[in-house]
């Protein structure tokens, strides 16, 4: 495999967690009231890109295989719980 395809590989593989990190961080910005949502925008993301990797490597590490409807339910359970625990929405 080239070094090119090995790359594609991999950006396919996060693609899920980068388009969930976004579409999550954006709505937080909308949905949440000002008192939960997180202080920056690109912060957000940032952090629920990475919890949704966590998931998605973590999946692949269990089943041998990625695109297992388990990996993506945690993906968003993952990214959801980062996105509640940075705009500190347990304080109501």
């Amino acid at each position: 495999m080239s070094p090119l395809a090995s790359l594609l590989h991999l950006l396919s593989f996060f693609a899920p967690a980068l388009v969930v990190a976004a579409f999550v961080a954006l709505a937080a910005r909308v949905l949440l009231p000002p008192a939960a949502r997180p202080s920056s925008w690109g912060f957000a993301f940032v952090l629920n890109f990475a919890a949704g990797a966590v998931a998605l490597g973590a999946g692949l590490w269990y089943f041998g295989h990625d695109g297992k409807m388990a990996t993506y339910a945690a993906l968003v359970l993952a990214v959801a719980s980062t996105q509640w625990l940075a705009g500190r929405a347990w304080r109501g």
